[in-house]
């Protein structure tokens, strides 16, 4: 028997049951293929407002990160003032500033002025600033501070199940309070932006506006 053959007889039984566990493991844990299947993007025209906006990216909003390949964001649903629940798919056709705030949270109370100047100039059938509060207890806290500060202009949106920042979580897209996104007319998330933002100053109102512009 030659001795490539003698050492293969000795290491197979040791190999076996490694290459086994492998396998197994593959199987069970593996990302499986999917041929075919392709992750939704986005069309030519949102790739384009990313390229826009991200030069945009400084002064006072120089923690907004823009995604070159946008992708349809989440289909968040929250209750609107009237208790009826919505979802991101009802504002398709408006860009949107989507901001996730809670009352506990000092950043979102200091930056919540600034988002109800900015809805009060930009705001309209183009573009609308959707604040979502996420306080899951003491529910009147949340109009009873935005009465207090003299908010007029925005919807007053709530999540008290907090689901909406969850799946934001989950999807890497919050990290904590407040998180800003930035969403085109047709539905695509083009940036975040993770903590407070000045949103009515110009570097804030320049990004809006090429992102109405798309």
């Amino acid at each position: 028997m030659s001795v490539k053959k003698s050492m293969l007889r000795r290491t197979l039984p040791v190999l076996a049951p490694v290459l086994l566990g492998a396998v197994v493991w593959g199987v069970l844990y593996g990302k499986p293929s999917a041929p075919g299947k392709v992750e939704a993007e986005c069309s030519a025209a949102s790739k384009a407002v990313a390229a826009k906006l991200a030069p945009l990216a400084k002064g006072e909003i120089a923690a907004l990160a823009v995604d070159a390949k946008p992708r349809p964001a989440l289909d968040l649903a929250f209750n609107a003032p009237d208790g009826k629940k919505v979802t991101l798919a009802d504002f398709k056709g408006r860009a949107l500033l989507l901001n996730l705030w809670a009352t506990w949270c000092v950043p979102c109370r200091a930056e919540m002025p600034a988002l109800d100047r900015l809805q009060a100039k930009d705001g309209g059938a183009d573009f609308e600033v959707v604040a979502i509060n996420v306080d899951t207890a003491r529910l009147e806290r949340a109009p009873a501070f935005l009465n207090e500060i003299g908010v007029k202009n925005l919807t007053r949106y709530a999540d008290p199940s907090a689901d909406a920042f969850e799946a934001l979580r989950l999807a890497g897209k919050a990290l904590g309070l407040p998180t800003s996104l930035l969403i085109d007319k047709d539905g695509c998330e083009i940036g975040v932006v993770a903590g407070p933002a000045n949103w009515d100053a110009p570097d804030a109102v320049a990004a809006v506006g090429a992102l109405k512009g798309g």
